[in-house]
């Protein structure tokens, strides 16, 4: 009898923990199950306690612990195997359930719960196999009990306004429910949930936090709520509803236990945001929440949804895009995780500029070629300008902010359409004589960069969406045509007219990062893909904004009305980091839109994580601080990488990053720790990390939508975050000197939040002005 064999994900984590030689004997031990699960080697059996778990046998030391899901036609056994561990760790009371809620299967671990609150709650855990076999390697000391605390024992529950029923409605795992209504500390409530299925996690921690009952059902419940009750008893059902990993290989397995945790974490999609990636919209879609809510996770699964789902063929009809060039090194590095090969090689995954690039060599004139360059080149040749010209009333970066957000963020094309042009946000106003004096300023401009061959990025992107408008246009026009005339016509029009493979470029377009793609970008995508169902799907948070570009998606003829979705629980980022990086995005005035022409905020958003407090330090000199940032470094470097023993269990590079506001400090921070720390570096850089080294370092524009297990931020100073620069529009344009402050805000609100488990913040001199005090 032959065994499909699935992974739970509580076994995946297991698995990566486990010495390499216990791995390799897990290879062994599923290619024999595959092949008969009942093979007297493994000595499969039920436990006492739960006849639904079944215990086999990996070595002398260590077991796997597996429900049976089902029987399919063909007489192949489906099985998940649910933990790995040491056999001293194996208790008669655990248990395998299907949730009353979300339908999934759902393993608890009673031995990780305190034995205080085990007590209280009537329950003594019962080894599954007492004896020692004769073959067994000495285990590791087990942990020592935690002593019972008297006033653990004496106070009031923490959960004391709620009941069993109330629990059970809001998804508690069953096994979980009398134990959450006595724990009495935090930390009793940290052991509860070490070993409980997330729903149950989530709802405990909201609960503990004090969330109201009513944002919970919404929030937390709600969202992965099945429409009907699921039958309990039919755990094949509930196998597809359960994210697992499908072993049907050694490969398969090698791919899913080699990656690690942070690797699995970072693709891990929770069961509330699964809803908003597999679901069918009729028309543009967005999903918009805080950092760490899991936007780009969801963006993620929502392109390996679509992808799955592609009829046979080799062509790319899905776009996956952003903004940076390094963010896309990032996602297409974690789509591979979840796509096998042939499905990744339908999917485009290309930054904005990269599809700028690609539309206008396409529609280039033959020799005629333009340099494309950075906004510092421009501003020098616009200063250089108005030096020539003599002309001092007008800043050269007010110009050209003014030029990329209102002429070429609105297409204008001529000066009458200028002084008609809508300047929202722009904040100087400007009167009819004002507005014709900047056009024919910057219409002079044009003209220069053209006769120097030069041309912005932001021109590009115009001219790019331009082009895509008219592709669009005779596609839509040819499938009139047919409509209209019919197929046989259309064969010999298309063939003089070259139009028969006339097509939009994707079915499918996913964004992550929105907030700082531009007008022309929007309006370029928009005509990439033909509107209907499920036709662009957006992620992003303009709290994380740091670019410039303001946009009304509805003003580029995306229309997201009645489909658009908030995430509002963080599952990256711990309440404590949280708490702190609130406060830099909050205060009098401090205002965000939401890509739609309204206002947004992160009122309700919250963490169910907890953590260590972020380590907020001053130091007299940068020396110093650089000095106090490398111990810091050395200590998680020694947590990330040693085990309970001691001994280096783990690689703990990629894990760790530092990253700074300013540019130059990238050298000096990597510098001081390869050459006097003994700490490796790998600098962030457009395509990524370069290097080997252990630690991450890069400017905070670098980490935008990457994460790290553990991070410091360096030179967090006042005049830094902000740029002294911007007091001197304090009086003489507060509307930009606001706007630059909001981007200052939203640089180090996505610093701060790049951070899964641990945050540093230092610096030298005053803080800044946005960090607590």
């Amino acid at each position: 009898m032959t065994a499909r064999l699935s992974l739970y994900q509580k076994a995946e984590q297991e698995l990566y923990k486990l010495d390499h030689q216990v791995k390799g004997k897990f290879y062994d031990f599923s290619r024999i199950f595959r092949q008969d699960p009942w093979h007297s080697e493994l000595r499969l059996k039920p436990l006492k306690g739960d006849g639904r778990i079944f215990s086999a046998r990996l070595n002398a030391s260590y077991r796997v612990l597996l429900t049976r899901t089902g029987v399919h036609a063909d007489g192949v056994e489906s099985w998940l195997a649910i933990a790995v561990r040491h056999r001293r760790d194996v208790y008669e009371q655990l248990s395998v359930a299907v949730n009353r809620v979300t339908g999934e299967i759902e393993f608890v671990d009673l031995s990780v719960v305190g034995e205080s609150a085990l007590r209280r709650a009537g329950i003594a855990l019962t080894p599954a196999e007492p004896e020692a076999e004769p073959d067994e390697v000495p285990a590791a000391p087990a942990p020592t009990p935690t002593p019972v605390d008297p006033a653990a024992e004496l106070a009031a529950p923490l959960l004391a306004a709620y009941d069993a029923e109330l629990l059970r409605e809001l998804g508690v795992a069953e096994a979980l429910v009398e134990l959450a209504l006595v724990v009495t500390t935090s930390e009793e409530l940290d052991q509860l949930v070490q070993g409980a299925p997330l729903l149950t996690k989530d709802v405990l921690y909201g609960l503990a936090a004090g969330i109201p009952l009513d944002d919970v059902r919404r929030e937390i419940t709600a969202p992965v709520e099945l429409e009907e009750r699921p039958n309990p008893e039919d755990f094949d059902a509930a196998l597809a509803r359960t994210t697992v990993t499908v072993v049907t290989s050694d490969a398969a397995l090698a791919a899913a236990i080699g990656e690690g945790d942070f690797r699995a974490w970072k693709v891990f999609l929770h069961p509330t945001q699964a809803k908003l990636a597999n679901r069918a919209y009729s028309g543009p879609a967005r999903v918009s929440g805080g950092p760490g809510t899991g936007k780009t996770v969801v963006a993620l699964h929502r392109v390996a949804h679509l992808a799955e789902r592609l009829s046979p063929g080799e062509d790319k009809p899905i776009l996956l895009t952003t903004f940076t060039k390094n963010l896309t090194t990032d996602l297409r590095a974690r789509l591979a995780s979840l796509l096998e090969p042939e499905r990744l090689a339908r999917v485009e995954v290309a930054h904005i500029d990269q599809l700028t690039a690609r539309v206008l060599a396409e529609n280039s004139l033959a020799g005629r070629t333009r340099g494309r360059v950075e906004n510092p080149v421009v501003l020098k040749e616009l200063r250089d300008m108005l030096l020539e010209l003599d002309e001092r009333g007008w800043e050269p970066e007010f110009l050209l902010e003014e030029w990329e957000q209102v002429v070429l963020g609105q297409a204008v094309p001529t000066r009458t359409a200028y002084l008609q042009a809508r300047r929202a946000g722009r904040g100087r106003p400007l009167n009819r004589s004002e507005r014709t004096a900047v056009w024919k300023l910057l219409d002079q401009f044009a003209a220069r960069l053209d006769k120097l061959n030069m041309e912005t990025w932001s021109q590009a992107a115009e001219r790019a969406a331009r082009f895509e408008i008219g592709r669009a246009a005779k596609v839509r026009a040819r499938a009139d045509y047919k409509e209209q005339i019919g197929a046989q016509d259309l064969i010999h029009r298309d063939a003089e007219s070259g139009m028969r493979y006339l097509h939009h470029r994707y079915r499918h377009i996913v964004v992550d990062e929105a907030q700082d793609l531009s007008p022309a970008h929007w309006k370029m995508l928009r005509a990439m893909v033909a509107d209907g169902p499920d036709d662009l799907f957006i992620a992003g948070d303009t709290h994380q904004r740091i670019y410039d570009n303001q946009v009304s998606l509805g003003a580029v003829g995306i229309n997201i009305r009645g489909r658009s979705s908030r995430l509002t629980l963080s599952y990256r980022t711990t309440k404590e980091i949280l708490s702190k990086a609130i406060t830099v995005v909050t205060g009098k005035d401090v205002e965000f839109d939401d890509l739609d022409d309204g206002r947004d905020n992160l009122a309700g958003f919250r963490s169910v994580l907890s953590g260590p407090d972020p380590v907020l330090a001053g130091y007299p000199t940068w020396a110093e601080e650089l000095g106090g940032l490398a111990e810091t470094l050395r200590t998680w470097r020694t947590e990330l990488t040693t085990d309970e023993t001691g001994r280096t269990a783990r690689d703990g590079r990629g894990l760790m990053a530092v990253c700074v506001a300013d540019r130059n400090k990238v050298n000096e921070v990597m510098y001081y720790l390869t050459t006097t720390a003994g700490i490796t570096c790998a600098e962030l850089t457009k395509e990524g990390p370069r290097g080997e080294g252990e630690v991450h370092v890069g400017t905070m524009h670098r980490f935008k939508g990457l994460e790290y297990q553990r991070l410091a931020i360096a030179a967090a100073g006042e005049g830094i975050l902000p740029r002294t620069f911007i007091e001197q529009y304090r009086t003489t344009d507060n509307a930009r000197y606001q706007r630059e402050l909001r981007k200052a805000r939203a640089l180090l609100f996505v610093a701060t939040t790049r951070a899964r488990d641990a945050l540093s913040v230092s610096w030298h001199g005053e803080p800044s002005r946005f960090l607590p005090r």
